[in-house]
């Protein structure tokens, strides 16, 4: 679901969820149970990382390998370090030194925001693993019973019954 007021419309559902029911196959009564597992998080918004100029330092060196007289006598490569992380990034693609500063700095900004990328993912995988729990039978937030008709919410101990549930009046 998502949409304005999702969030606090479905906050008391996260958690594990427990169905059970007799299937309508099902000869000998026998009950069938079915876990689910919800979590109720923000929408991910895009990251977007800017880089100030002032935490670059930028120096320029000689390139290395082949190349000849011009690679060994002009300093055209690039070595860009951001200073807050220390995140460094060497670029000598390039014959000028103007074109290779252009391509270190699109490269470090790549990898910013791919480690900010990777710092939310993580951030909203624990928020997920902290409301869901481990899904096992203990952790579970509702037991709903088909066959009784019966639906309870164990942290608060109140009981509906399934068609008002259902409905949504709860």
């Amino acid at each position: 679901m998502s949409g304005e007021g999702v969030a606090e419309a479905f906050a008391d559902e996260a958690g594990g969820h427990r169905w059970q029911r007799i299937p309508p196959g099902e000869r000998r009564g026998r009950v069938h149970t079915s876990t689910i597992t919800v979590a109720v998080l923000p929408e991910q918004e895009g990251i977007a990382v800017s880089v100030d100029p002032r935490d670059l330092a930028w120096r320029a060196t000689r390139g290395s390998g082949a190349g000849g007289q011009h690679r060994n006598k002009t300093c055209s490569a690039i070595d860009l370090v951001h200073v807050p992380t220390g995140l460094s990034v060497h670029c000598e693609t390039e014959r000028s030194q103007h074109r290779n500063r252009a391509i270190a700095r699109a490269r470090l900004a790549a990898r910013l925001e791919e480690g900010a990328r990777a710092h939310a993912e993580a951030s909203r995988a624990a928020d997920r693993r902290g409301q869901v729990g481990s899904g096992m039978r203990g952790d579970k937030r509702r037991t709903i019973r088909c066959q009784e008709g019966v639906v309870v919410d164990h942290p608060t101990g109140r009981t509906w019954r399934l068609k008002e549930y259902l409905r949504g009046d709860f």
